[in-house]
């Protein structure tokens, strides 16, 4: 039996992403990234709040402990930190 697959690009909205190393990309670009992150209008950081700086380095410690990840969306052309599933 064959899977029938949409293969039309207007009708196929899966996303495809390419993970990029943190490590690898510039850190003024990595740093302008976690800052447009932490800043986005409803991000909930509970109690912790704190500081630009304050938030920059828990996103970043997040990165050093394997939690979350920046994916590179082929379609939009555009890098977004996630969580690791």
């Amino acid at each position: 039996m064959q899977e029938n697959k949409s293969t039309n690009p207007q009708t196929d909205h899966h996303e495809e992403g390419v993970e990029v190393p943190y490590a690898d990309i510039n850190p003024e670009t990595l740093r302008k990234m976690i800052e447009e992150f932490v800043s986005r209008d409803g991000a909930d950081w509970g109690e912790t709040g704190g500081t630009m700086e304050a938030k920059i380095e828990q996103v970043l410690q997040q990165f050093k402990a394997g939690k979350i990840k920046v994916v590179f969306d082929l379609r939009s052309q555009t890098a977004n930190i996630v969580t690791k599933a």
